[in-house]
Parts: C-alpha cells; structure tokens; sequence
C-alpha cells in the first residue's frame, strides 16, 4: 500500500523481516520525500535510511557494491563484530544447533 500510493516509485525493492533494499534514481531530495511517505503510514512503524559508502552497502550478510559499468557485484559481509567462532560440532550441544550452524554457513554461501 505505502510503494502503491508513493509519487516516487523505487527502481528496485526488496525486503526480509524488518530490512529493505532498495534502488531509487529520483535524486535525494525525492529520496527524502519517499522516507517521509513510508514513516507517515504508520505510527508504530519507522524507518531509516543508509546511503552507499564508496559505493557499496550491506545489506544482511551480503555486501553489494556498484560497478563502473553499472552493474552490481557482491561478496559475503561480516559486520566488525564478526569473531570466525563457530560452535565447535563435539561441544555438548543439542545436535541441532550443531547442524544449524552448519546449514547456515551453507546457505550463505549459496
């Protein structure tokens, strides 16, 4: 309903839980303006914005970066909190953690 009633369609948009991802060639007074539109549809419901740093934005696990010709690459982001520890698989954990983790080390590989 918000994107529907917007004067400032976003060229892309996605979302997971309470993140979005979106694309908007408007020029960032307009950007402004569409922040605004979605904050007034709620009162309990606020968003934020965060722009590109030298091109490239994190959004979930992934960094997507802009290239020179346009196009778009990423790679897997670890945030600076980011240890490398995992829950060593002999630990005397329910085997399903174990195997959590595991799963979802491979999905974000994919």
């Amino acid at each position: 309903m918000a994107l529907a009633s917007t004067l400032f369609q976003p060229k892309f948009w996605k979302w997971f839980v309470d993140d979005t991802f979106n694309l908007c060639s408007h020029g960032w007074d307009k950007l402004y303006l569409f922040l605004q539109h979605l904050n007034n549809q709620s009162r309990s419901i606020k968003f934020t914005m965060e722009s590109d740093i030298n091109g490239s934005l994190p959004f979930l696990n992934v960094l997507v970066s802009n290239k020179y010709d346009g196009s778009f690459s990423h790679q897997v982001f670890h945030n600076k909190m980011h240890t490398e520890q995992y829950l060593h698989v002999d630990s005397h954990h329910y085997p399903k953690k174990s195997l959590g983790v595991i799963s979802t080390l491979d999905t974000r590989v994919l």
